[in-house]
Order: structure tokens, then sequence, then C-alpha cells
């Protein structure tokens, strides 16, 4: 009697174990169901052209949201709908459950790694600057802000460009943060900043636009690297993470992958040539 009750009760453990065990995989799945019935991903973009670009129609494209918008269709989820944040306000907006994925050029670096589930890389990028004709303070580098005590940069703020600043050793009061390339553009123009930072793609767009014969671009800048971003989930949210990345590897592999993001200045070969897990560990 006392031998049953002991397997009984051993039963039970071993039942409740399995099923703590096999919960967060299941929730995890649930994830991807719960967006196909919903009919569309909540993404979070920063509307940086051409990474990202809402319409006057609110329509959205640019390459990030296309390459999600394409690979969403792919696993069920008819559509994706986007809200417009800051850098600095998008890993906390996905952490609330506010955004299902980020999709936004955020690059990958170690602090953000450790915060999201990155997918695979999807877009390359160097940096830039925008400065006046002739570049009469001879910025070529992050270091060159930092050392001349007169100028003042603008960047995104909670953007890759802004933390290069800062760790250059650039001041924090003189790294204005900027809320879109517009403003940085009427910023630079009006001399409120001497030098304004954005990836090189999206500084050409903004200049490209402007036609302002009083500026100029430097790009590469001098030693800052180049970025790759991902799509970005939230941590609990692998299985979904691993499904956006199957479907990425085969629009990688048909080549379709490229006609999507080619078109828009990106190189679909920089994205193919290294992987999240190099740029994870990358210092």
């Amino acid at each position: 009697m006392k031998m049953t009750h002991f397997m009984t009760v051993a039963a039970s453990v071993s039942t409740l174990i399995a099923f703590v065990a096999t919960t967060p995989a299941a929730a995890d799945d649930d994830k991807l169901q719960q967006l196909k019935e919903q009919g569309f991903a909540r993404i979070a973009i920063a509307n940086e052209p051409p990474f990202t670009a809402v319409g006057a129609d609110g329509k959205v494209s640019g390459a990030a949201p296309d390459v999600a918008r394409e690979i969403f269709k792919r696993l069920g989820v008819a559509d994706v709908a986007a809200s417009i944040s800051e850098y600095g306000a998008m890993i906390p907006g996905l952490q609330a459950g506010r955004h299902d994925a980020i999709t936004a050029g955020l690059f990958m670096k170690p602090e953000r790694c450790a915060a999201v589930a990155y997918s695979e890389p999807v877009l390359c990028d160097a940096e830039a600057f925008a400065l006046k004709k002739g570049n009469p303070l001879k910025l070529m580098s992050y270091k060159d802000i930092a050392d001349n005590p007169d100028v003042k940069i603008g960047a995104p703020g909670g953007g890759t460009e802004e933390k290069l600043a800062l760790e250059a050793g650039v001041p924090r009061d003189r790294v204005i943060v900027v809320p879109d390339g517009q403003s940085g553009l009427k910023m630079l123009q009006d001399g409120r900043i001497d030098v304004y930072s954005l990836p090189v793609l999206s500084i050409n767009d903004l200049m490209s636009k402007a036609n302002d014969p009083n500026l100029e671009v430097v790009a590469p800048v001098e030693g800052a690297p180049v970025y790759c971003d991902g799509a970005a989930f939230k941590k609990g949210d692998e299985a979904l993470r691993d499904a956006f990345d199957v479907e990425l590897a085969k629009l990688k592999e048909s080549g379709e992958f490229a006609k999507i993001i080619e078109p828009y200045g990106f190189s679909a070969k920089a994205a193919m040539s290294t992987t999240r897990e190099k740029l994870c560990a990358a210092q």
C-alpha cells in the first residue's frame, strides 16, 4: 500500500516536472499563433530612410519593414503595424509588450543582445557625418569632435551615433539629441549644431532630398565600426525569432532578400557575410 502510494506520488511529481519544463516552450510557441490570429505584428520603427520610412499616407516602408512584412507574411501573419519610436525607447517598449518586434536599424551590440533576442543580420551600414561644405572644422572622426571644445554634434537619442560620440569623449552637453532627420538637417543649416551623424545610407537619403549646396557628407567616419542590425524580439519569444530566422535564411538563399534591400542601397552580401553570434560578441 505504501509502495503504491509512493509510486503514485512519484508519477505525479514527474508529470508536474514535465509540465513545468515544457510550459515556457509552449508559451513561446503560442506567440506566433497569437500574431496569426491578430492578423498583424506590431513593429517599432524610427522613420529613418532608407532603414524605415512612413509615407504621407501613413504607409510603412523602408528596407527593414519590407523584409519583416515579407517574412511575417510567409509565417502566416498578414501584415505589420508600425509605431515610431526613439531608439532609446525601443527595447523598453518591446520588453513592456508594446511591440512584437523591432525592425528599425537597431544595430547589434553585446548589451543589446543581452536584452533582446535578435534574428540573424538583415541590414549593414557604416557611420557618416553631414556638415558644412568644405568641412571647415576638419571633422573626420568622433575624436575630432571631442578634441574641439566648440563643436556640437547632433545624433538620435539612444542611437549608435550618440553612444560613439560619448565614448570618444564628447561631453554630454555637446551631444545634442535630435528627434528625426529633418530636425537634424535644420539644426545643422541653422548653425545650432556643427555636425549631424547618422548611418551612411540615412545621411545620403537625407542630403539627396535636401539638395543643399552648402552641406556635404563625410563617409565613412574614421575609426567607427561597420554595424549590422537584425529584427529584435522579446526575450522569451525565441521560438518566434527562430521561425523568423528560418524564413530569413530562405529569402537570402533564393535571392529575394537582395531584391528587397538592394534597391534601398543596402548590400545583401554584407548581411550574409556575418552572423548574429559574431556581431553580439563584438566589442
